[in-house]
């Protein structure tokens, strides 16, 4: 197992990959490969902690990190530090592959000097890599009242003396964000595959 760097000539599979990973979970289809593509071109983007993980030389899982906005509480804006998508090959999934590739990119981040990470995702799973409630610590989830707990936004402190300054109210990169019309030209690209309705997804 090798845990590297993605390069250029990696993007298009590792974005087949984060389609492969998402499509039918959450929705019909997906749209996650599409905010890979758009996330590599945005200012947003922390190249140094984009990295795949190899199995005998095949591409299985990647995580992408890149910085969100916190409008502070006591007035103007800073950035901090998020990851996703993280994607996994269907048939690697359950076997640990996503647990080593986000505990060995969290280090990174601590070593780089981030004071926290925060994401939008499953607490069951996260809590693991030592996830809370971002609203323990005052950061709150921007698209929802705080009054409303926003169990699935989380936040993993890496350096306690940086936490002081981070409270207020946390906003996505727009890259994040992809129109319907853009996604259904830029997934023709891509192997067909069926859309289909399951249970448990979102609404």
């Amino acid at each position: 197992m090798i845990i590297r760097l993605e390069q250029e000539k990696d993007y298009l599979e590792v974005e087949n990959l984060t389609r492969e990973a998402f499509w039918n979970l959450y929705r019909p289809g997906c749209f996650e490969h599409l905010v890979l593509h758009n996330l590599r071109k945005d200012s947003c983007f922390v190249p140094e902690l984009d990295y795949v993980l190899e199995e005998d030389g095949k591409i299985i899982a990647h995580i992408v990190y890149a910085k969100g906005t916190l409008a502070l509480d006591k007035g103007g804006q800073t950035d901090i530090l998020l990851f996703g998508p993280l994607s996994v090959l269907p048939e690697y999934q359950g076997k640990g592959y996503g647990e080593r590739i986000i505990k060995f990119t969290l280090d990174k981040a601590m070593q780089m000097g981030y004071p926290a990470v925060v994401i939008t995702g499953n607490p069951a799973y996260y809590s693991r890599f030592g996830f809370e409630s971002a609203s323990k610590y005052g950061i709150y989830y921007g698209e929802m009242p705080r009054t409303e707990e926003a169990a699935f936004f989380m936040i993993k402190v890496l350096n306690n003396r940086g936490m002081k300054a981070l409270k207020g109210s946390y906003s996505d990169p727009k890259c994040y964000f992809v129109e319907a019309e853009e996604l259904e030209a830029f997934d023709k690209a891509f192997p067909p595959k069926t859309k289909e309705v399951r249970p448990g997804q979102l609404q």
